[in-house]
């Protein structure tokens, strides 16, 4: 996501060498031309802007609604509470230490897997500052790449929650955002997608977060939910959205701020941002079917609750892909995640027995992946891609199976132990009391709905 100073460099250099010889002759005798000096783009730079406060308006009020929808009406505010202070949360630290250890200088820390503190506080960083994009003598204000980046660790840490409401006390998300955003996420952010970063120099393809976002957020949804157990009275309880009116309000919100999410991470308006938004348009909407028909051929009427479902598969499938394919591609991509997730919700989640209120791993983990081994099929130019003539799509699976794995591994030991710090400080359960009257009133004082 970060262009880095020696990939412009790089860049430059396979040019040249690309010129007839007569060319590099004449180059040789003339004296060499000064590179460009880097400008801050105006039009790029309202691009971005715009881009961060979309990924905002994805959070709050889109996925607050959309997981509140989700939840019984005596845990819709609790829900909706936990997604906006874990958010404002992240925000906090990220100026404090987080974008210093994803996209800070390098330090005597391993450097493939975290940057060091020399950004603490956002030190040296100023209006003047500049922050590349992916053209060469094209930058944005710094502050403004620090603003964007800031809302992906905002939603990333709220999508984890997805697996947990209901049950868990707010003291302990407090604690264990703080912890996991920490160890998993920075780290995680780092490696794929900032200047030295482990997958990032193996040519990993993840657009606006496939691995960073949601096989991160997914995994460590699933492992929360094992580690903190079932709702009482789960299975046999029904359990079923008080409002999905909210929930598809939600997901509208959340479709519309993800071309934030998704053609922002071009850095630029551009013709990438153009594919990443056609992407991020027909994956979406493939997804949206395909659950539907999915639920069909299964011997169920499609469902509203399936098409909101389907809508975030695919727009969680398109993440690492949305500039990394062509639109019929992008459309085969979100058909095969819809179905591969309904089945992991339906079928996957039942057979293991495990509490994902929220279905949290079955969409995002499930679709994250999908997404993520997915992107290197589509970016074949065969197949519509922008990948190069020589492209080899053996070699890039591998790099994009390597980063899953290492994703799946580091978000579930990190997650484990940011569990267990906030249990043992907070308890990180609430009481039976308190998870049967509500999490609103138990731990918040208040109702959604006074009648």
């Amino acid at each position: 996501m970060k262009l880095p100073t020696g990939l412009a460099i790089a860049a430059g250099t396979t040019f040249f060498a690309a010129l007839p010889a007569w060319a590099q002759d004449a180059a040789l005798q003339a004296p060499a031309a000064a590179a460009p000096a880097a400008t801050v783009d105006k039009g790029d730079t309202a691009w971005m802007m715009i881009s961060t406060v979309l990924v905002l308006a994805m959070i709050l009020p889109g996925l607050a609604l959309f997981y509140g929808g989700l939840a019984r009406a005596k845990n819709m505010l609790s829900v909706m509470t936990q997604i906006g202070a874990v958010a404002c949360l992240a925000m906090l630290i990220w100026v404090i230490y987080g974008y210093s250890l994803a996209f800070g200088p390098e330090s005597a820390l391993p450097s493939k897997f975290i940057a060091g503190f020399g950004k603490a506080f956002l030190a040296g960083v100023t209006p003047a500052s500049q922050a590349a994009t992916f053209t060469a003598g094209v930058e944005i204000p710094e502050y403004v790449f620090i603003c964007f980046q800031m809302t992906f660790a905002a939603i990333t840490i709220a999508l984890v929650l997805g697996s947990v409401v209901e049950r868990i006390k707010f003291s302990a998300v407090m604690l264990f955002a703080l912890v996991w955003l920490t160890i998993v996420y920075f780290p995680i952010a780092h490696m794929v997608w900032a200047t030295g970063g482990w997958f990032f120099d193996m040519g990993a393809l993840d657009f606006a977060g496939g691995t960073v976002v949601h096989i991160n957020a997914g995994v460590s949804a699933l492992v929360l939910a094992m580690l903190i157990g079932k709702r009482i009275g789960y299975p046999t309880e029904r359990m079923a959205p008080h409002s999905l009116t909210l929930t598809m309000v939600g997901t509208g919100l959340l479709w519309v701020g993800w071309f934030g999410f998704n053609a922002g991470s071009a850095l630029e308006a551009n013709g990438s941002a153009a594919l990443a938004m056609i992407n991020t348009f027909v994956a979406t909407a493939s997804a949206g079917l395909f659950w539907m028909l999915a639920e069909r051929f299964s011997g169920h009427k499609g469902s509203a609750l399936g098409f909101c479902s389907g809508i975030i598969a695919g727009l969680v499938a398109v993440t690492p892909a949305a500039g990394n394919s062509g639109p019929f591609g992008a459309i085969v991509l979100g058909a095969v995640a819809s179905i591969v997730c309904y089945f992991a919700v339906t079928v996957l989640k039942p057979k293991l027995g495990y509490d994902d209120s929220l279905d949290a791993f079955g969409i995002h983990g499930v679709g994250g992946m999908v997404g993520a081994i997915g992107t290197a099929i589509v970016y074949a130019p065969s197949l519509g891609g922008p990948g190069a003539a020589d492209y080899d799509m053996g070699a890039k699976l591998g790099v994009q199976l390597l980063a899953v794995v290492v994703t799946i591994a580091w978000a579930a030991i990190g997650t484990t132990i940011a569990f267990f710090i906030a249990k043992a400080v907070t308890g990180g359960r609430v009481s039976p009391e308190v998870e049967i009257e509500g999490l609103d009133l138990g731990e918040h004082g208040e109702r959604a709905y006074n009648y």
